[in-house]
């Protein structure tokens, strides 16, 4: 289902679905027809809006191209683990804490 692959997108750029068409201009009860109609898909109009916001492949957007894979040393991996083993509420807040 798209929308599920839109809440990731903006987990991943932290904001709200509803938000993120706002700041690229669409409706925001746009995010919620897709979460609603399962078979919806975005207009190619709006796919390249997201393709801009999201910085990313229209082909990314949909799933169909996988993004490059990051390449992490053995420090970074061990704080990527810990991060992980953190509760939500505190993964939320360190997240909030290093975005400024």
């Amino acid at each position: 289902m798209f929308y599920d692959r839109f809440e990731a997108l903006c987990q991943l750029k932290g904001v709200k679905p509803g938000k993120a068409c706002i700041d690229m201009g669409l409706s925001r009860s746009l995010a919620a027809k897709w979460k609603a109609t399962k078979t919806e898909k975005p207009s190619a109009d709006v796919l390249e809006k997201m393709s801009v916001y999201f910085d990313m492949s229209i082909e990314e957007i949909l799933g169909k191209e996988k993004s490059p894979t990051v390449q992490m040393d053995d420090e970074a991996s061990e704080f990527a683990r810990l991060i992980m083993a953190l509760p939500p509420e505190k993964r939320a807040a360190l997240k909030e804490f290093l975005q400024g």
